[in-house]
Protein backbone atom coordinates (compact mmCIF):
# COMPACT_ATOMS: atom_id res chain seq x y z
CA UNK A 1 0.00 0.00 0.00
CA UNK A 2 1.30 3.69 -1.27
CA UNK A 3 1.00 6.70 1.09
CA UNK A 4 -0.65 8.46 -1.06
CA UNK A 5 -3.83 5.96 -0.44
CA UNK A 6 -3.58 6.38 3.05
CA UNK A 7 -6.40 8.57 4.39
CA UNK A 8 -4.56 10.91 6.68
CA UNK A 9 -8.11 11.73 8.85
CA UNK A 10 -8.55 8.16 8.98
CA UNK A 11 -5.47 7.47 10.18
CA UNK A 12 -5.29 10.09 12.69
CA UNK A 13 -9.01 9.01 14.08
CA UNK A 14 -7.13 5.77 14.60
CA UNK A 15 -4.00 7.12 15.91
CA UNK A 16 -6.31 8.58 18.52
CA UNK A 17 -8.19 6.03 19.48
CA UNK A 18 -5.27 3.73 19.89
CA UNK A 19 -3.64 6.40 21.99
CA UNK A 20 -6.88 7.02 24.02
CA UNK A 21 -6.54 2.69 24.73
CA UNK A 22 -2.45 2.89 25.55
CA UNK A 23 -4.14 5.42 28.62
CA UNK A 24 -7.12 3.53 29.28
CA UNK A 25 -4.89 0.27 29.59
CA UNK A 26 -2.61 1.53 32.34
CA UNK A 27 -5.24 4.50 33.71
CA UNK A 28 -7.53 0.95 34.34
CA UNK A 29 -5.13 -0.94 35.96
CA UNK A 30 -4.64 2.25 38.49
CA UNK A 31 -8.39 2.10 38.87
CA UNK A 32 -7.27 -1.55 41.21
CA UNK A 33 -4.74 0.68 42.64
CA UNK A 34 -7.19 3.16 43.59
CA UNK A 35 -9.97 0.51 44.91
CA UNK A 36 -7.47 -1.93 46.78
CA UNK A 37 -5.63 0.73 48.61
CA UNK A 38 -9.19 3.00 49.64
CA UNK A 39 -7.93 5.85 47.87
CA UNK A 40 -11.22 6.52 46.19
CA UNK A 41 -13.03 6.00 49.19
CA UNK A 42 -11.18 8.15 51.43
CA UNK A 43 -11.56 10.92 48.55
CA UNK A 44 -15.67 10.42 48.78
CA UNK A 45 -15.11 10.60 52.78
CA UNK A 46 -12.72 13.19 53.54
CA UNK A 47 -12.20 15.31 50.39
CA UNK A 48 -10.86 17.04 48.73
CA UNK A 49 -7.62 16.52 49.53
CA UNK A 50 -4.21 17.23 48.65
CA UNK A 51 -1.88 14.06 47.85
CA UNK A 52 0.00 14.45 51.25
CA UNK A 53 -3.46 14.35 53.06
CA UNK A 54 -4.75 11.27 50.91
CA UNK A 55 -1.69 9.12 51.60
CA UNK A 56 -1.66 10.50 55.45
CA UNK A 57 -5.45 9.04 55.62
CA UNK A 58 -4.77 5.64 54.01
CA UNK A 59 -1.14 5.16 54.94
CA UNK A 60 0.00 4.95 51.73
CA UNK A 61 3.31 6.87 49.75
CA UNK A 62 2.78 10.57 48.78
CA UNK A 63 4.77 10.47 45.91
CA UNK A 64 2.69 7.56 44.45
CA UNK A 65 -0.23 9.03 45.29
CA UNK A 66 0.63 12.02 43.77
CA UNK A 67 0.69 10.67 40.36
CA UNK A 68 -1.89 7.97 40.51
CA UNK A 69 -3.99 11.30 41.05
CA UNK A 70 -2.73 13.20 38.03
CA UNK A 71 -3.45 9.92 36.15
CA UNK A 72 -7.19 9.61 37.42
CA UNK A 73 -7.88 13.20 36.92
CA UNK A 74 -6.21 13.15 33.14
CA UNK A 75 -8.67 10.15 32.98
CA UNK A 76 -11.88 11.77 34.54
CA UNK A 77 -12.28 9.73 37.17
CA UNK A 78 -11.19 12.49 39.96
CA UNK A 79 -11.54 15.98 39.86
CA UNK A 80 -8.74 18.01 40.30
CA UNK A 81 -10.39 21.40 42.33
CA UNK A 82 -6.78 23.43 41.93
CA UNK A 83 -4.47 24.35 44.85
CA UNK A 84 -3.09 20.75 44.91
CA UNK A 85 -6.91 19.38 45.72
CA UNK A 86 -8.43 16.38 44.33
CA UNK A 87 -11.89 15.21 44.69
CA UNK A 88 -14.49 12.91 43.44
CA UNK A 89 -18.27 14.66 41.94
CA UNK A 90 -21.27 12.62 42.85
CA UNK A 91 -20.92 11.02 39.63
CA UNK A 92 -17.35 9.54 40.05
CA UNK A 93 -18.28 8.40 43.36
CA UNK A 94 -21.36 6.33 42.24
CA UNK A 95 -18.92 4.64 39.74
CA UNK A 96 -15.59 3.89 41.83
CA UNK A 97 -17.04 4.66 45.67
CA UNK A 98 -20.37 3.26 46.13
CA UNK A 99 -20.36 -0.53 45.33
CA UNK A 100 -24.12 -1.13 45.37
CA UNK A 101 -24.69 1.22 43.15
CA UNK A 102 -25.98 -0.41 39.65
CA UNK A 103 -23.10 1.57 37.75
CA UNK A 104 -20.14 0.65 40.04
CA UNK A 105 -17.72 -0.80 38.02
CA UNK A 106 -14.88 -1.32 40.12
CA UNK A 107 -15.51 -5.48 40.03
CA UNK A 108 -14.99 -4.94 36.08
CA UNK A 109 -11.97 -3.76 36.07
CA UNK A 110 -10.56 -5.62 38.92
CA UNK A 111 -11.63 -8.44 36.55
CA UNK A 112 -9.58 -7.14 33.20
CA UNK A 113 -7.18 -6.71 35.76
CA UNK A 114 -6.73 -10.08 36.51
CA UNK A 115 -7.73 -11.21 33.07
CA UNK A 116 -4.41 -9.94 31.54
CA UNK A 117 -2.55 -11.79 34.20
CA UNK A 118 -2.94 -14.87 31.86
CA UNK A 119 -1.51 -13.40 29.15
CA UNK A 120 1.25 -15.62 28.87
CA UNK A 121 -0.99 -18.99 29.01
CA UNK A 122 -3.14 -17.40 26.61
CA UNK A 123 -0.27 -16.51 24.12
CA UNK A 124 0.00 -20.32 23.90
CA UNK A 125 -3.66 -20.94 23.66
CA UNK A 126 -3.74 -19.37 20.75
CA UNK A 127 -1.43 -21.44 18.80
CA UNK A 128 -2.55 -24.83 20.23
CA UNK A 129 -6.01 -24.64 20.63
CA UNK A 130 -6.48 -25.97 24.15
CA UNK A 131 -8.76 -24.20 26.72
CA UNK A 132 -7.75 -22.31 30.19
CA UNK A 133 -10.12 -23.26 32.92
CA UNK A 134 -11.23 -20.80 34.97
CA UNK A 135 -9.43 -22.12 37.89
CA UNK A 136 -6.21 -21.81 36.17
CA UNK A 137 -6.85 -17.82 36.37
CA UNK A 138 -5.55 -15.45 39.43
CA UNK A 139 -7.56 -15.27 42.36
CA UNK A 140 -8.93 -11.45 41.66
CA UNK A 141 -10.84 -12.82 38.67
CA UNK A 142 -12.95 -14.87 40.94
CA UNK A 143 -13.87 -11.95 43.34
CA UNK A 144 -14.02 -9.41 41.03
CA UNK A 145 -16.88 -11.08 38.56
CA UNK A 146 -18.56 -11.14 41.70
CA UNK A 147 -18.41 -7.59 42.34
CA UNK A 148 -18.84 -6.95 38.35
CA UNK A 149 -22.04 -8.80 38.10
CA UNK A 150 -23.47 -8.17 42.01
CA UNK A 151 -24.69 -4.75 41.24
CA UNK A 152 -26.66 -5.36 38.41
CA UNK A 153 -28.18 -8.89 39.99
CA UNK A 154 -29.09 -5.67 43.00
CA UNK A 155 -31.08 -3.93 40.67
CA UNK A 156 -32.73 -6.12 38.51
CA UNK A 157 -32.61 -9.63 39.53
CA UNK A 158 -35.98 -9.26 42.14
CA UNK A 159 -37.68 -5.97 40.76
CA UNK A 160 -37.80 -7.04 37.06
CA UNK A 161 -36.10 -10.06 36.08
CA UNK A 162 -38.02 -12.74 38.34
CA UNK A 163 -41.40 -11.18 37.69
CA UNK A 164 -40.48 -11.26 33.76
CA UNK A 165 -41.19 -14.59 34.19
CA UNK A 166 -44.46 -16.45 34.09
CA UNK A 167 -46.10 -17.47 37.20
CA UNK A 168 -42.97 -17.69 38.90
CA UNK A 169 -43.49 -14.47 41.73
CA UNK A 170 -46.20 -15.68 43.43
CA UNK A 171 -44.28 -19.12 43.78
CA UNK A 172 -41.24 -17.77 45.34
CA UNK A 173 -43.38 -15.65 47.96
CA UNK A 174 -45.56 -18.88 48.90
CA UNK A 175 -42.36 -20.81 48.97
CA UNK A 176 -40.17 -23.55 46.37
CA UNK A 177 -37.17 -25.21 45.54
CA UNK A 178 -34.71 -22.81 43.76
CA UNK A 179 -31.12 -24.12 41.81
CA UNK A 180 -29.04 -21.27 41.11
CA UNK A 181 -26.21 -23.24 38.50
CA UNK A 182 -22.88 -21.97 38.28
CA UNK A 183 -23.45 -19.42 41.05
CA UNK A 184 -19.90 -18.47 42.10
CA UNK A 185 -19.18 -17.33 45.08
CA UNK A 186 -22.97 -16.64 45.41
CA UNK A 187 -24.49 -13.24 45.19
CA UNK A 188 -27.38 -14.14 42.88
CA UNK A 189 -28.41 -16.95 44.93
CA UNK A 190 -28.08 -14.68 48.06
CA UNK A 191 -30.02 -12.19 46.69
CA UNK A 192 -32.78 -14.39 45.73
CA UNK A 193 -32.57 -16.28 49.26
CA UNK A 194 -32.95 -12.52 51.16
CA UNK A 195 -35.94 -11.69 48.93
CA UNK A 196 -37.99 -15.29 49.18
CA UNK A 197 -37.58 -16.36 52.90
CA UNK A 198 -40.12 -18.94 51.96
CA UNK A 199 -38.59 -20.59 49.41
CA UNK A 200 -35.41 -23.10 49.19
CA UNK A 201 -32.50 -22.16 47.07
CA UNK A 202 -29.13 -24.07 46.29
CA UNK A 203 -26.16 -22.77 44.48
CA UNK A 204 -23.88 -24.73 42.92
CA UNK A 205 -20.36 -24.56 41.40
CA UNK A 206 -17.49 -26.68 39.97
CA UNK A 207 -15.22 -23.87 41.64
CA UNK A 208 -14.63 -25.23 45.23
CA UNK A 209 -12.88 -21.48 46.96
CA UNK A 210 -15.94 -19.68 45.24
CA UNK A 211 -18.37 -22.12 46.62
CA UNK A 212 -16.56 -21.58 50.20
CA UNK A 213 -16.84 -17.92 49.92
CA UNK A 214 -19.95 -18.22 48.95
CA UNK A 215 -20.70 -20.10 52.09
CA UNK A 216 -19.08 -17.77 54.52
CA UNK A 217 -21.07 -14.91 52.77
CA UNK A 218 -24.46 -16.42 53.68
CA UNK A 219 -23.51 -17.00 57.05
CA UNK A 220 -22.23 -13.45 57.62
CA UNK A 221 -25.84 -11.76 55.99
CA UNK A 222 -27.35 -14.49 58.67
CA UNK A 223 -29.39 -16.24 55.72
CA UNK A 224 -30.44 -19.81 56.96
CA UNK A 225 -32.70 -20.56 53.36
CA UNK A 226 -29.86 -21.17 51.33
CA UNK A 227 -27.14 -23.46 50.70
CA UNK A 228 -24.49 -23.77 48.99
CA UNK A 229 -22.46 -27.24 46.66
CA UNK A 230 -19.37 -27.89 44.80
CA UNK A 231 -21.02 -29.81 42.06
CA UNK A 232 -20.60 -29.19 38.00
CA UNK A 233 -24.04 -28.03 35.90
CA UNK A 234 -23.94 -31.42 34.59
CA UNK A 235 -24.45 -33.16 38.21
CA UNK A 236 -25.77 -30.80 40.93
CA UNK A 237 -28.73 -32.97 42.53
CA UNK A 238 -32.58 -32.45 43.28
CA UNK A 239 -35.72 -31.70 41.46
CA UNK A 240 -36.57 -27.70 41.65
CA UNK A 241 -39.38 -25.84 40.88
CA UNK A 242 -37.08 -22.55 38.95
CA UNK A 243 -33.46 -23.37 37.88
CA UNK A 244 -31.27 -20.42 36.96
CA UNK A 245 -28.07 -19.71 35.00
CA UNK A 246 -26.53 -16.60 35.70
CA UNK A 247 -24.05 -14.98 33.31
CA UNK A 248 -22.42 -18.45 32.84
CA UNK A 249 -23.91 -20.90 30.05
CA UNK A 250 -21.56 -19.26 27.67
CA UNK A 251 -18.76 -20.60 29.64
CA UNK A 252 -19.57 -24.12 29.62
CA UNK A 253 -17.99 -26.90 27.36
CA UNK A 254 -21.42 -28.80 27.00
CA UNK A 255 -23.68 -26.19 27.21
CA UNK A 256 -26.42 -28.45 25.33
CA UNK A 257 -25.54 -31.19 28.31
CA UNK A 258 -26.27 -29.04 31.03
CA UNK A 259 -29.73 -27.75 29.55
CA UNK A 260 -30.23 -31.75 29.04
CA UNK A 261 -29.75 -31.70 32.96
CA UNK A 262 -31.76 -28.98 33.68
CA UNK A 263 -34.36 -30.48 32.09
CA UNK A 264 -34.46 -33.77 34.12
CA UNK A 265 -33.78 -31.30 37.25
CA UNK A 266 -36.90 -29.47 36.95
CA UNK A 267 -40.69 -30.41 37.78
CA UNK A 268 -43.70 -30.32 35.32
CA UNK A 269 -44.37 -26.87 35.70
CA UNK A 270 -40.89 -25.84 36.64
CA UNK A 271 -39.01 -22.62 34.54
CA UNK A 272 -35.32 -22.29 33.59
CA UNK A 273 -34.17 -18.51 33.91
CA UNK A 274 -31.28 -18.10 31.31
CA UNK A 275 -29.30 -14.58 32.20
CA UNK A 276 -26.72 -14.23 29.14
CA UNK A 277 -24.71 -11.15 28.06
CA UNK A 278 -26.81 -8.76 26.02
CA UNK A 279 -25.97 -9.70 22.21
CA UNK A 280 -27.50 -9.75 18.99
CA UNK A 281 -27.37 -12.09 16.76
CA UNK A 282 -25.29 -10.58 13.22
CA UNK A 283 -21.59 -9.88 14.91
CA UNK A 284 -21.87 -6.86 12.88
CA UNK A 285 -24.45 -5.25 15.25
CA UNK A 286 -22.49 -6.01 18.02
CA UNK A 287 -19.05 -3.83 17.11
CA UNK A 288 -20.20 -0.88 20.06
CA UNK A 289 -18.34 0.10 23.21
CA UNK A 290 -20.65 -2.98 25.49
CA UNK A 291 -19.71 -5.42 22.53
CA UNK A 292 -16.36 -4.36 22.73
CA UNK A 293 -16.00 -5.66 26.59
CA UNK A 294 -17.45 -8.76 26.14
CA UNK A 295 -15.89 -9.64 23.14
CA UNK A 296 -12.56 -8.79 24.69
CA UNK A 297 -13.59 -10.82 28.03
CA UNK A 298 -14.81 -13.44 26.36
CA UNK A 299 -11.64 -13.77 24.41
CA UNK A 300 -9.39 -13.86 27.72
CA UNK A 301 -11.90 -15.43 30.02
CA UNK A 302 -15.28 -17.33 28.43
CA UNK A 303 -14.19 -19.04 24.87
CA UNK A 304 -11.02 -20.51 26.97
CA UNK A 305 -12.77 -22.03 29.64
CA UNK A 306 -15.65 -23.72 27.22
CA UNK A 307 -12.26 -24.95 25.05
CA UNK A 308 -10.98 -26.62 28.81
CA UNK A 309 -14.13 -29.16 29.41
CA UNK A 310 -15.73 -31.48 27.32
CA UNK A 311 -17.43 -30.70 23.66
CA UNK A 312 -15.96 -27.32 24.05
CA UNK A 313 -18.81 -25.69 22.10
CA UNK A 314 -16.58 -22.26 23.01
CA UNK A 315 -20.37 -20.05 22.52
CA UNK A 316 -18.63 -17.35 23.29
CA UNK A 317 -19.91 -14.15 25.51
CA UNK A 318 -21.78 -12.61 23.02
CA UNK A 319 -23.44 -15.57 21.46
CA UNK A 320 -26.63 -13.81 20.64
CA UNK A 321 -30.22 -15.14 21.17
CA UNK A 322 -30.52 -17.21 18.15
CA UNK A 323 -27.13 -19.45 19.09
CA UNK A 324 -28.83 -19.65 22.78
CA UNK A 325 -32.46 -20.59 21.66
CA UNK A 326 -31.04 -23.46 19.66
CA UNK A 327 -29.39 -24.64 22.46
CA UNK A 328 -32.37 -24.99 24.57
CA UNK A 329 -34.81 -26.58 22.08
CA UNK A 330 -32.04 -28.96 21.22
CA UNK A 331 -31.86 -30.43 24.80
CA UNK A 332 -35.57 -30.46 24.43
CA UNK A 333 -37.01 -27.70 26.15
CA UNK A 334 -40.49 -26.96 24.13
CA UNK A 335 -41.37 -22.79 25.20
CA UNK A 336 -38.36 -19.90 24.68
CA UNK A 337 -39.06 -16.26 25.06
CA UNK A 338 -37.08 -13.34 25.97
CA UNK A 339 -38.46 -12.02 29.10
CA UNK A 340 -36.33 -9.22 29.68
CA UNK A 341 -33.17 -7.14 28.95
CA UNK A 342 -31.17 -4.80 29.75
CA UNK A 343 -27.85 -3.13 28.36
CA UNK A 344 -25.84 -5.42 29.48
CA UNK A 345 -28.04 -9.30 29.68
CA UNK A 346 -30.39 -10.53 27.62
CA UNK A 347 -33.31 -12.57 29.95
CA UNK A 348 -34.34 -16.01 28.59
CA UNK A 349 -37.74 -17.81 30.34
CA UNK A 350 -37.13 -21.65 28.77
CA UNK A 351 -40.26 -24.32 30.19
CA UNK A 352 -40.16 -28.22 29.38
Amino acid sequence: MSAASIDQGKLQQLLGQAVNDLGALLSGTLVVVGDKLGLYRALKDLGPLTSAALAEATGTAERYVREWLASQAASGYISYVGEGRYALSAEQAELLANEDSPFCLLGGFQVTSAATRALPKLLERFKTGDGLGWHEHDVDLFEGTERFFRPGYMANLVSSWLPSLDGILPKLERGIDVADVGCGRGASTIIMAQAFPNSRFVGSDYHAPSIEMARQAAAAAGITNCRFEVASAKEYQGMFDLVCHFDCLHDMGDPVGAARHVLKSLRPDGAWMIVEPFANDDVADNLNPVGRVYYSASTFICTPASLSQEVGLALGAQAGEARLRAVVTEAGFSRVRRAAETAFNIILDARP
